[in-house]
């Protein structure tokens, strides 16, 4: 179908997109799609990460990020609706992944270890810039959590989240909600530094390790195979409890471990 070259193309965001977008005020945006730009380009010009866009709809028709906009055309801009399945394909993300695994951002960094806490694989490192976090994101199928909208802009980065909330444990939520994993998969089950699976030690092979108070009241030990950190039920891991569980995280009964 033709289009009317004069006529500027308008885009709708919708939903939480809204507050996203730049020097704009509520409803329908004009903008002259004259010169050819994918609707990618178009939308993160105007303040949106692709990881924020969930559908998009070009004169009522369903269309990907390599649309290239023309005049007159009416686009609708859609976020996310949750909980989003990352393993499942999509127009816009046709490469699902084998599984839930984040990439955490410096400005974010105690989300990380909440994540960690709860069993979620979340890899990050303060020296990680964004070229390293954009390539982790890439090599390992992992969603890249921040409040950098650059970095969320990067073509290499299919999976993200740009985090609104500014108290880690309201980050917390608003990742587990938007994914639909408020069920902690295994707690206190991961080091805290380096993100790698516990494993269960005897006692006896720790004990010289041990201050002697743990020694006398604690009986069940894990240690990193990375750091060789040791971890254990102290107090440490009944507070963070209590804090999850106020928060609204779902926790198995079944048995955990936590550092002291």
């Amino acid at each position: 179908m033709a289009t009317d070259t004069h006529r500027p193309a308008r885009l709708d965001f919708e939903g939480e997109l809204q507050a996203l977008v730049r020097l704009a005020d509520p409803g329908p945006l004009v903008f002259d799609a004259s010169r050819r730009a994918s609707i990618k380009d178009v939308v993160e010009s105007l303040g949106v990460p692709h990881t924020e866009v969930y559908t998009l709809t070009v004169d009522g028709r369903a269309v990907d990020f390599g649309h290239i906009l023309e005049p007159g055309q009416e686009v609708r801009v859609g976020p996310a609706c949750p909980p989003v399945d990352v393993t499942a394909p999509t127009l816009l993300r046709p490469h699902a992944l084998p599984e839930l695994r984040f990439a955490v951002d410096e400005n974010v960094a105690k989300l990380a270890a909440l994540l960690r806490t709860l069993g979620f694989d979340a890899a990050y490192d303060r020296s990680y810039g964004d070229g390293r976090l954009a390539r982790l994101a890439a090599e390992e199928g992992r969603v890249v959590l921040s409040r950098d909208r650059a970095l969320l802009k990067r073509g290499e980065i299919v999976w993200g989240r740009l985090v609104r909330a500014a108290r880690p444990m309201d980050q917390l939520l608003e990742v587990l909600d938007l994914f639909g994993v408020r069920r902690a998969p295994a707690p206190f089950g991961r080091c805290l530094r380096c993100n790698l699976a516990l494993r269960a030690v005897d006692k006896a092979a720790v004990l010289h390790r041990l201050e002697p108070k743990t020694r006398l009241y604690y009986h069940d030990f894990r240690i990193c195979p990375g750091c060789g950190r040791i971890f254990w039920q102290g107090s440490h891991h009944e507070h963070m409890l209590q804090a999850l569980r106020q928060a609204g995280v779902l926790l198995p009964d079944a048995d955990s471990s936590g550092k002291a």
